[in-house]
């Protein structure tokens, strides 16, 4: 799998929405690869997007059609600032629930000192954590270069993410997140998308 992030500030959600609403309704049919999408504006008027697709190949066609390009323009004028963009083939992807169900989303980014080790660690699902964290329906984690990442969470509400986030780990899964943390450089980043659009190509 490979995942494309874009994240920047725009002027206005609402117009942001209807372009990709737009894209999923009239591109995303000719969209060769695509496996969907995860996409909000944070409290503070920051994009940030997580396209899927089969593989970087697939993206690429997809980016190089006219229609596509045409579109991109229209959202490119959307942005107060730069947009930066992720292109990502170090893919982790975890759903022991429906991530489509999912009314909050959180976006974590931050820096690894070893990436190989974290992807491990990303891979492994503990069948007690599903336990612990019903209300995380999933997960897509993906690398970037210089060991830079990026993480979507999928909850079932932000209420129950709020609660869930106080409780004590067990064991197993203590020893994995202190390893993630001892991994870290510097503290990550969080962008929380409390209206998630949730696209998949079934929806199209």
């Amino acid at each position: 799998m490979f995942v494309q992030v874009i994240q920047g500030h725009v002027s206005d959600a609402g117009k942001v929405r209807a372009l990709m609403d737009r894209w999923v309704a009239e591109l995303a049919p000719g969209a060769v690869g695509w496996l969907g999408s995860t996409a909000g504006v944070t409290d503070e008027g920051e994009l940030v997007v997580l396209a899927r697709f089969e593989s970087e190949e697939a993206a690429r066609k997809n980016s190089d059609q006219p229609r596509q390009t045409a579109w991109w323009e229209e959202m490119a004028a959307q942005f107060t600032d730069e947009p930066v963009f992720h292109n990502c083939t170090e893919v982790e992807v975890d759903t022991p629930g429906d991530p489509s169900q999912a009314t909050f989303v959180q976006v974590m980014q931050g820096r690894t000192t070893d990436m190989e080790r974290t992807r491990e660690l990303m891979a492994e699902t503990p069948e007690d954590w599903a336990r612990f964290r019903p209300d995380i329906l999933g997960s897509v984690w993906a690398g970037h270069d210089d060991g830079l990442w990026t993480m979507a969470l999928y909850f079932t509400s932000e209420a129950e993410a709020r609660v869930n986030e106080q409780k004590e780990p067990p064991p197993e899964l203590a020893k994995m997140i202190d390893e993630l943390a001892s991994l870290s450089a510097g503290e990550p980043s969080y962008l929380d998308l409390r209206e998630p659009w949730l696209d998949a190509p079934d929806q199209g």
